[in-house]
């Protein structure tokens, strides 16, 4: 360790359980790496330095009182910039909201800071979240730590950045295409997507959806882990969340690899995928294969996802998005109007066919997972490419039709709604991180995040596969 920020969640929220580590140190570090780092890479916006000092304190006085101390307790907190938070900007990335100032949390981030977490900050993220390339009008374009010139993907881009650079040790995203997985893929970090429902999100616009799921980000899987347990929870708000035994998300253990029979597909049937990643992919494989009971390549039955992803997505836009675009046309970017006019053109017998094929794709997901226990894939289809780039058109010479089609990886498996957690596995060969999908089947949490530990742990033992760290130094010049 060199500073104070580059400590894991658990090790500082260890140190300020022992006061051996004071929360206002921790932050300050935290801020004093933002200052030095993000205008290299561009992944905070707004801010709260003086109020976080201030709550920092207060937390360094329950420490020495010997007041119960949450499971977050001092622990700096990013904020997604989709997320409301009370007192603090929160634009959504759009110059509809430049000015937008919550007078009260989204309820996950009040569980947050119930459970100790301190928020200073808020992370950047395209346009309402729509794509994964974080570059809006309000704050700009993030860039990769490890080529800032590159995406860092998205929609939870600026967290995964943050988190990479140790700007902070726990944040939150958002998956819908694939917004937490994505970026933790190409930042080198750690991100879960939960079954729908366990992370309850009583802002969603379409109650009955598998698409928009709340979730942890961090560095390593014991942190996600912590910064979990505070999230899940029943809500009745939300019409997926249901009654659950939270302390089955704590503590999480490694699963024994050894037992286990997997499943391993370089495009799970269906999405383009660049060259260069199956070479990655199936590198990897062979490193990690042996550690399994049985490795068997194995694509699960997703042919219809692309169509599906398309309108269903077009659906939720048409939803969230009427009142923006009948009065503010001009104003939303490219992405956002593109969706919001295809779900105008659609019929309802398309709808219908669409709502019809999710439920098929469940249920050939569930059958999937009668013969194996997990399935492995790769994250994202292509490197990361410049950040002028709005979004990848072209795989292997093979033009997309849309601006989503490269996430297809990524949305294969939202549609179903399956859990999967993310893990960074080395490199890839421009020199940024490369990132596999762990997936199960539904409800499968703890058992899917187990897999992950354990492999995290195997990764760490070689070079090639162990987390990549940025170059602090160069990205503070």
């Amino acid at each position: 360790m060199t500073e104070p920020c580059d400590l894991t969640a658990t090790e500082a929220r260890h140190l300020i359980g022992d006061k051996r580590l004071s929360p206002v140190e921790l932050l300050d570090s935290c801020i004093a790496r933002i200052e030095a780092v993000n205008p290299t890479v561009n992944a905070i916006c707004g801010t709260c330095f003086d109020r976080a000092r201030d709550e920092a304190k207060e937390a360094e006085a329950a420490v020495m009182r010997g007041d119960a101390l949450g499971a977050l307790h001092g622990l700096p907190l990013g904020v997604k910039d989709l997320l409301d938070t009370e007192g603090l900007l929160t634009t959504h990335g759009s110059p509809l909201f430049k000015d937008n100032v919550p007078d009260a949390d989204h309820s996950l981030v009040a569980e947050l800071r119930k459970a100790g977490a301190i928020v200073f900050c808020k992370t950047n993220t395209p346009e309402f979240g729509a794509g994964a390339n974080t570059n809006n009008p309000v704050w700009g374009a993030t860039g990769n730590p490890f080529d800032p010139k590159r995406i860092c993907g998205g929609s939870s881009g600026g967290s995964a950045v943050a988190l990479a650079t140790n700007m902070m040790p726990i944040a939150t995203g958002s998956d819908s295409g694939g917004s937490l997985r994505i970026p933790a893929a190409f930042c080198g970090v750690v991100a879960h997507r939960s079954t729908p429902g366990i992370v309850p999100n009583e802002k969603h616009g379409f109650g009955y959806t598998t698409f928009s799921v709340l979730g942890p980000m961090a560095r390593n899987i014991d942190d996600m882990t912590l910064m979990y347990s505070s999230i899940v929870r029943h809500d009745p708000i939300d019409p997926l969340s249901a009654p659950m035994n939270t302390a089955d998300y704590t503590n999480i253990e490694e699963v024994d690899l050894s037992t286990l029979k997997v499943a391993v597909s370089e495009d799970l049937g269906f999405a383009p995928v660049d060259n260069s990643i199956r070479a990655t992919f199936r590198e990897r494989v062979n490193i990690f294969k042996p550690a399994f009971k049985e490795c068997i390549e194995r694509d699960p039955d997703l042919g219809t996802v692309d169509r599906t992803n398309w309108i269903l997505r077009s659906q939720i836009f048409l939803a969230n998005h009427r009142n923006n675009y009948q009065n503010n046309r001009d104003s939303l970017g490219p992405n956002v109007r593109s969706n919001y006019e295809a779900g105008l053109e659609m019929k309802a017998d398309e709808v219908a066919w669409a709502q019809q094929e999710q439920t098929n794709l469940y249920r050939h997901m569930e059958t999937f997972f009668d013969d194996v226990d997990i399935l492995i894939a790769p994250t994202v289809p292509v490197p990361p490419f410049p950040v002028e780039q709005r979004y990848c058109d072209e795989i292997n010479g093979q033009k997309l039709d849309n601006y989503v089609i490269w996430l297809s990886l990524t949305y294969g498996l939202t549609i179903p709604g399956n859990p999967v957690t993310a893990i960074p596995c080395g490199l890839e060969p421009t020199g940024t991180p490369f990132g596999l999908q762990i997936c199960g089947r539904h409800y499968d949490d703890r058992f899917v995040i187990g897999v992950a530990k354990a492999l995290e742990r195997l990764f760490e033992t070689d070079s090639r596969t162990a987390r990549p760290i940025p170059d602090i130094k160069g990205l503070s010049r």
